[in-house]
């Protein structure tokens, strides 16, 4: 381990806005470009600071498929370092226990598949649909779909809804290589082609899924001026009790989504408003793409061959936070403007 420590990288995980996502995206970039790293004050800002379950598991899967050295990877800590050895494609099956996001660990381990040399098979198993991270199906309608226009092609499909605080979903993807990402320009949306959506619920009365969709569907014709298509799927097999609202807005040349989810005591037209109010300050706002597809794209951006830019109608601090610790491994010249909060963009000027 010492010999490394030479061209070893150095992070504050209490950069920003100090969350996983700096860990995230250090280990995808470590993996790819064969980078060792050390990683200190790990969330040291968040009430249970250190590596929780979902980050744990992160670590612990990308060092089986770049077969890493590593030292401090236990649950709890605030420091640990990764030297990575090669991206080894092939089938492989993570679980995050209790309801931790499969998505969000799919976040450190998709860019490195997706540049490997040969397909891979993941099978992810725990939370698919709780708060605080992007929806299965924010990955499967937009942040996919967006992807292809880049080279990835990638498909994914749910075998089980993963809610909290149980947890236990599992979702299947298959990642084909990409040997060269292509560069993408998302700066305007298009004319809007139509609003779609689904309303789900688990283990609860019919009508909750019946609610979200009524009141969804009187919102937009109401306020929006448009019509829009909401699926019902009723008793999605899952191992405990939730509800979910999905809205997609399909544009000429760009995809966004909005969930809400259920919980206990809440009501579905509750969930119902907190998606539409999403949606409604997309559509009433300045920029391409939505906050959370802005920090997911860049690490594909800086890794394109050629110059990718986007508009989004809000800079967030997972953005900036994305786009310094990529500036930690990549030599790439970034152009931004527009504050936080507000409509901004992006530039990479990648030769």
């Amino acid at each position: 381990m010492q010999s490394y420590q030479e061209g070893l990288i150095e992070i504050d995980g209490s950069y920003g806005e100090g969350g996983g996502q700096i860990l995230r995206t250090a280990l995808a970039f470590s993996a790819i470009l064969k980078r060792p790293f050390t990683i200190h004050h790990i969330r040291s800002r968040r009430k249970n600071p250190g590596l929780q379950a979902q980050h744990l598991e992160a670590v612990e899967a990308l060092s089986r498929i770049t077969e890493a050295q590593t030292e401090g990877v236990k649950f709890g800590s605030q420091k640990i370092t990764f030297i990575p050895q090669k991206i080894l494609p092939g089938n492989y099956q993570f679980e995050v226990r209790t309801a931790g996001s499969v998505t969000l660990l799919l976040q450190a381990v998709f860019l490195p598949l997706c540049l490997a040399n040969e397909k891979s098979r993941l099978t992810l198993v725990g939370g698919t649909h709780v708060p605080w991270s992007p929806s299965f199906h924010y990955l499967s309608e937009v942040f996919l779909p967006t992807l292809q226009w880049m080279g990835v092609s990638a498909k994914a499909i749910i075998e089980k809804w993963g809610f909290y605080p149980k947890g236990g979903g599992k979702i299947q993807l298959e990642i084909h290589p990409a040997h060269e990402l292509k560069p993408v320009s998302l700066v305007e949306r298009g004319l809007l082609k139509k609003i779609r959506g689904i309303s789900a619920s688990s283990n609860l009365p019919k009508h909750v899924a019946e609610r979200q969709k009524e009141q969804t569907l009187n919102r937009i014709r109401r306020e929006l001026k448009i019509d829009a298509e909401i699926a019902i799927q009723q008793d999605v097999s899952s191992n405990g009790p939730g509800s979910f609202l999905f809205l997609l807005a399909e544009y000429e040349k760009i995809f966004a989504g909005f969930s809400s989810l259920g919980g206990r005591g809440k009501l579905a037209e509750k969930v119902a408003d907190e998606a539409v109010d999403s949606l409604k300050d997309y559509m009433e706002s300045d920029g391409c793409i939505d906050p959370h597809l802005a920090d997911q794209i860049v690490p594909f951006m800086a890794m394109a061959k050629g110059n990718s830019s986007f508009t989004t109608t809000q800079m967030t601090e997972h953005l900036l936070s994305n786009l310094w610790v990529i500036a930690h491994f990549l030599e790439v010249k970034v152009q931004k403007c527009g504050e936080i909060g507000k409509p901004g963009g992006v530039e990479f000027l990648n030769k």
